[in-house]
């Protein structure tokens, strides 16, 4: 089973400088180039990094129908001669859409008698609690495949009653009638003792040698029923899809030249190969957003600035991250929809609907209202022209001058006619507004709503923004970043060199990585560290096969060890790391508490603390690009032209000079009012902002 722990992650990425071997069958051998494909709901983003020249080219595709397609397209328009590709890595949304939008293989689970209905009974919660008529979505295992073997096993582990096995030969039957596609065995107390819930996987496969199979006791061994289900019926709805998906992408780059193992990237914050994603499909659940939250730490730490919140916003979402003191955090529960948790590990991200697409609405009280509703791509914003009626944020900015005419280095032209009548007509006349105050406001609404969430993963969890540098990225990330700054009191904001590709670059600053646990119940005082030390080393002897499969040089191989304690009595627990081979609990049960105390702002130091969980982090080192360094010249650019623009709050507009990004080297400083233009976003720089261009080339806002 994988699970991971922040403070695991956090020494995870001290191995991230290291510099891997390339002896033995490690697939990662050193070569001229590495490309990152991140595939979007609008765009397919490309990143190709070659190592000879140290220099990054980025392209940009539409996204097709098989995301398949528009990879294929962006490598060949980028000029990638595969044959020439030492690492290709991919973060994918196939997972996540396909939870979302339910377009799942037949499925079928076999469960203990009187259990078919956990997954369905759920933890008897509502996302909204005061919403009696909002229901929350049906499994993804239909009730009417959902089938009941007589088998059960103790709390301990003792079988008290074995499989039957004529019940589960019925059961087959049934499943092989109904043209079942994957099936999902889920046995009470299997983490405890999985041999039940093993013969019937087995009995499955000797009948149904192309059904799918896949058991809770392999993907997450732990004591809670429910978790583990809804876990493994959403691994097992995935595995068909998205290994299918990874399958043909694999076969396409190798015919096409490619000699190396496919990467992908999975939710944790690492990435897996083919063979992998078979049997955990689940982990890509959310491989999108964690790209994205990889590359604003790396840009973070590049700039010397170890508290970091990132801010990614697209067309139609915003994903913020943490990282504090270099550690992005991570999560052990998470849900693509409310009901059905995954308790694999995750980068932790907050998601919300706040995008240049996201429409400004009024509510049945006449208050303004910015999204969660898009436009998306297609209609797309009013100003789009493209049938669009509804104002949004891309027409607000337009409207003031934040955003120009041409976008994509003249590949989009925008209609600023149809952007005002939008606003005129949605906010302006039914507010009492003139064209330029509905604007603004529609801006605050949206900047007030990123900023309630930045405050929920910031102060919420004890941090405080003021010590955070904010790295906005995504298209329209930059547009927004000052702002929502100042709202905030964040003192610096860095705009990376290419915001529209971000994601795609941190898909080439990551690791192979697995997260293995064992369920280790029991009070400190009473378990012999000894005992410990032993399940730790049956999780590590799992774990180096793990990267054996996956042709991980044995010098590339790391190991890194946590627990997962809590004061006796409470439901969650906090993981802390231990090192080397474990002797006693003294250093444990200190940093618990001191964990304890900044995440929750109390210890208690007289309270028994019991041991929950052991967890080992595996990690396979890949050789990842220097972004180069450029020694700053300080200069003040010449700007490339000048337009009119309203920046927050202002009744009047500035006579803003518009500079180039591509023109503007290390060391270039520009004072606030200013507009900085690149194909794939857009910053202004208000009246007393000033910006910096650093070393790495990232744009350096002083708020």
């Amino acid at each position: 089973m994988e699970q991971a722990s922040q403070a695991t992650t956090g020494r995870y990425t001290t191995v991230l400088n290291r510099q891997p071997s390339h002896d033995g069958e490690s697939p990662m051998s050193p070569a001229r180039t590495r490309v990152a494909v991140d595939v979007g709901g609008t765009f397919t983003d490309i990143c190709v990094f070659d190592d000879d020249t140290a220099t990054m080219r980025v392209e940009k595709v539409p996204s097709s129908v098989d995301p398949i397609d528009a990879v294929l397209e962006g490598v060949a328009k980028a000029g990638v001669d595969l044959r020439d590709v030492a690492l290709f890595c991919h973060g994918t949304t196939v997972a996540t859409n396909a939870l979302i939008t339910r377009r799942l293989p037949r499925a079928a689970m076999v469960t203990t008698e009187g259990f078919r209905d956990i997954i369905e009974i759920r933890r008897g919660t509502k996302e909204d609690l005061w919403d009696a008529y909002k229901d929350v979505a049906p499994p993804y295992v239909r009730r009417r495949d959902r089938y009941e073997v007589a088998e059960r096993v103790d709390y301990a582990g003792e079988i008290l009653v074995p499989l039957d096995e004529a019940g589960a030969h019925r059961i087959v039957d049934v499943i092989r009638r109904k043209g079942v596609e994957t099936v999902a065995v889920c046995f009470i107390n299997a983490h405890a003792n999985p041999a039940n819930e093993r013969r019937m996987a087995e009995i499955i496969r000797e009948q149904l040698p192309d059904v799918r199979v896949t058991t809770s006791s392999e993907v997450l061994p732990e004591i809670f029923e429910h978790e583990r289900f809804s876990t493994t019926t959403a691994n097992a709805v995935l595995a068909p899809l998205v290994s299918g998906y990874v399958n043909r992408l694999s076969s396409s780059l190798e015919a096409d030249g490619y000699g190396g193992d496919l990467l992908i990237l999975h939710s944790g914050g690492g990435v897996m190969t083919p063979k992998t994603v078979e049997k955990l499909a689940v982990r890509l659940s959310a491989s999108g957003i964690a790209a994205g939250a990889i590359a604003s730490r790396h840009i973070a730490m590049l700039s010397g600035y170890p508290n970091a919140i990132g801010l990614d916003m697209g067309g139609t979402s915003t994903d913020i991250s943490l990282v504090t003191d270099g550690v992005l955090r991570t999560t052990k529960e998470w849900t693509v929809e409310y009901g059905y948790p995954i308790c694999l590990p995750s980068i932790e991200v907050l998601t919300i609907g706040a995008g240049g697409g996201s429409l400004a609405w009024l509510d049945d009280a006449g208050a303004l209202r910015n999204g969660p509703q898009s436009a998306g791509a297609t209609p797309g914003p009013a100003a789009y022209g493209r049938g669009g009626v509804e104002p949004t944020n891309t027409d607000a900015n337009l409207v003031l001058g934040r955003l120009g005419t041409q976008l994509i280095d003249g590949g989009m032209s925008l209609d600023s006619n149809a952007a005002e009548d939008a606003l005129h007509r949605g906010v302006a006349q039914p507010l009492g507004l003139d064209l330029h105050g509905a604007a603004n406001s529609v801006l605050r609404v949206a900047n007030a709503n990123m900023a309630d969430a930045v405050r929920l993963i910031s102060i919420r969890r004890g941090y405080d923004p003021r010590e955070f540098v904010l790295v906005v990225f995504g298209g329209a990330g930059p547009l927004h970043g000052v702002d929502l700054a100042r709202e905030l009191s964040i003192p610096t904001v860095l705009v990376p060199p290419n915001p529209g590709i971000t994601s795609a670059l941190g898909c080439l600053l990551v690791d192979i990585q697995h997260d293995l646990s064992s369920m280790f119940l029991g009070r400190v005082g009473s378990v012999e560290p000894a005992e410990v030390e032993a399940e730790f080393s049956k999780l590590e002897a799992e774990a180096y096969e793990r990267l054996r499969t996956e042709k991980v040089a044995e010098a590339d191989m790391h190991l890194l060890r946590s627990i997962d304690m809590r004061y006796v009595g409470q439901w969650r627990s906090i993981s802390v790391p231990v090192d080397g081979t474990f002797t006693d609990f003294a250093g444990a049960v200190e940093e618990f508490h001191a964990v304890h105390a900044r995440e929750h702002n109390f210890r208690r130091d007289s309270t028994p603390v019991e041991v929950y969980r052991l967890n080992v982090t595996a990690i396979g080192t890949v050789p990842k690009p220097e972004l180069p360094r450029h020694d700053p010249v300080r200069s003040v650019p010449t700007p490339s032209g000048s337009r009119a623009v309203w920046f927050q709050d202002e009744t009047s507009p500035h006579d803003t000079p518009v500079y180039d990004r591509d023109a503007l080297g290390a060391g270039a400083v520009i004072e606030g009012p200013a507009i900085v233009e690149q194909l794939d976003s857009t910053t202004p720089i208000p009246p007393g902002a000033v910006a910096e261009v650093d070393a790495w080339l990232n744009l350096r806002i002083t708020v």
